[in-house]
Formats: structure tokens, C-alpha cells, sequence
């Protein structure tokens, strides 16, 4: 079976505070989005640096998370954790077939249908308990009808 390609698309990594956490990931090389998203149903506004802009495939990313607020899922992740890595994202080309494929082999999902993410993204997050603790967040591009 083959979802693919697969690629690692973004580290997503919690923070308290975009501004004060972004200027590390340029001073590396890193290149910072063009906008910050807020992603309502999440509760976050999210800022991306990216990796060599050159490749074939789209540039690995680092993807910095800041809470819209204390009761929201980065907000509790601070809360208990403190800053850090707080997901690992895949690209796959066949979203709904991974996701199946998943549940058919009894990987516990967080998501059992795409949702809307950033970047025009579609996401399905893996629960951690599957995964051996890591929150897994799998993504295709968006398509548009």
C-alpha cells in the first residue's frame, strides 16, 4: 500500500510567545513565513520558518505555536509540559487512505476524518498512545473543488 510520497512536513514546537521565540530560527538560516495563521477551532496562531526553498518536494518546516488562550490544547500542552516539540507532521498523498489504513491495523486516532489546519492544509492527528508518546500529526494540501 502506498499513501505516499511521505515526507516530514513541520516540528511543531509550543511556545509562550511567537515574537520573542522567532528570532533563533532566522539567525539559523531558517526563512520566515509571510504571515502568521490563527486557526480558531484550535486555538493558536502558528508562524513557519522553512528549510532549504530550493528542493524538489516542499522544505521541511518549523512550525511555532502560540495559544489563543490558557484553555486551549497548546495552552494545557504549556501548562503541563512548559515550551517545546509538541507534535512531529508527515505529508501524505492519500490522507483518508492513511487514516484508514491506521484504524485497520489498530492505531488509535485523535482524528478518524481530515480537518481543516494551517496552511491550507487537511490534518489527522495520530493519538500518542499508538505512537510510543509523540503526537503525530499526518497532512495533504487542501484541494480545491
Amino acid at each position: 500500500m502506498s499513501f505516499g510520497p511521505i515526507t516530514l512536513d513541520h516540528i511543531g514546537i509550543a511556545t509562550e510567545s511567537l515574537v520573542d521565540d522567532s528570532p533563533f530560527w532566522t539567525l539559523i538560516g531558517l526563512t520566515q513565513g509571510a504571515d502568521d495563521e490563527r486557526v480558531e477551532d484550535q486555538g493558536v496562531t502558528t508562524r513557519f520558518f522553512a528549510t532549504d526553498e530550493g528542493q524538489q518536494r516542499p522544505p521541511a518546516k518549523i512550525e511555532l505555536l502560540e495559544p489563543t488562550g490558557p484553555d486551549t490544547p497548546i495552552g494545557r500542552f504549556l501548562e503541563r509540559r512548559g515550551p517545546g516539540v509538541q507534535q512531529v507532521c508527515f505529508r501524505v498523498g492519500d490522507l483518508e487512505g492513511m487514516i484508514q489504513h491506521l484504524l485497520a491495523n489498530g492505531v488509535r486516532m485523535i482524528d478518524e476524518t481530515p480537518r481543516k489546519g494551517a496552511g491550507g492544509m487537511r490534518i489527522a492527528f495520530v493519538h500518542p498512545k499508538s505512537t510510543g508518546g509523540v503526537l503525530v500529526e499526518l497532512a495533504t494540501k487542501e484541494e480545491h473543488a
